[in-house]
């Protein structure tokens, strides 16, 4: 798959205006969204969990794995209560991956710092409903740099707040956890948002899922319209990265396989 900063960019011309570059870039991510679909369900996992004293050699075996989307955790210790890493490092492995880079900001103030995580290499970059901000211009900015742009809901958020700002995404977030910390358990009452989301929007963005998924818990999210599954705990723990992520797209084929059937 190829980039999806790449792909926007190549067809950006520097006389465009404002609202033909902003043309340019719906056509572009709707084109990429599509061109996503029969690679779906996709395994993103969540760098909050890999060995960052052997990062270059977690890298390699994700790649080993297929691991197409690559999901990297921003906490500040504001939004949340737990620091991780920031653009830095996020920048030093981009060369080393031909994987999209996933970037969730949970942090209070995006708008601050999204053009640090754009030159940093992301592909898509998510923050959150929660966060005290104008959503939609941020969203627009996202797009307009060439990246694909995500809003995230917690868990105690009511879906509702995001149905204007529906417009201006490529993806949706659900936190099946309260954001922060890795191994939590899965809250399977995030569903209803799952399926709500997916009655409002088709199949025009990517609906991903956060927190608590592994083997017990993909299936369902899976049948419930997921398309994306950031998975941690599932994938690090396991001795084997390879038949990790190939257990957990089985078991999301099957779900979404008996969601059609149902």
């Amino acid at each position: 798959m190829e980039r999806l900063a790449r792909v926007i960019v190549l067809l950006h011309s520097p006389g465009d205006d404002s609202s033909q570059v902003k043309s340019y870039v719906s056509m572009c991510q709707s084109a990429i969204l599509a061109s996503l679909r029969p690679c779906l369900p996709l395994i993103a996992p969540s760098m909050l969990k890999c060995d960052f004293g052997n990062l270059h050699r977690e890298v390699e075996l994700l790649d080993s794995a297929s691991a197409d989307v690559l999901h990297w955790d921003v906490m500040d210790g504001h939004f949340v209560p737990n620091l991780s890493y920031g653009a830095m490092v996020i920048e030093r492995v981009r060369p080393r991956s031909e994987a999209i880079f996933d970037v969730h900001l949970m942090i209070s103030n995006p708008a601050q710092y999204v053009a640090e995580y754009v030159a940093a290499g992301a592909d898509w970059i998510t923050f959150h409903i929660e966060t005290d901000t104008n959503h939609a211009a941020l969203l627009d900015e996202i797009r307009a740099s060439g990246c694909g742009a995500g809003l995230a809901i917690n868990p105690k958020t009511d879906v509702a707040r995001i149905a204007p700002l529906l417009k201006h995404c490529d993806l949706v977030l659900i936190m099946s956890v309260e954001p922060g910390f890795g191994g939590q358990k899965f809250q399977p009452d995030v569903l209803s948002k799952v399926h709500w989301l997916r009655e409002q929007v088709g199949d025009k963005l990517l609906i991903s899922i956060d927190g608590g998924i592994g083997t017990s818990t993909i299936s369902q999210a899976a049948a419930a319209g997921v398309d994306l599954f950031v998975a941690g705990s599932a994938v690090f723990d396991a001795p084997d990265y390879v038949v990790a992520m190939e257990q957990l797209r089985l078991l999301a084929v099957q779900g979404r396989t008996t969601a059609e059937v149902v």
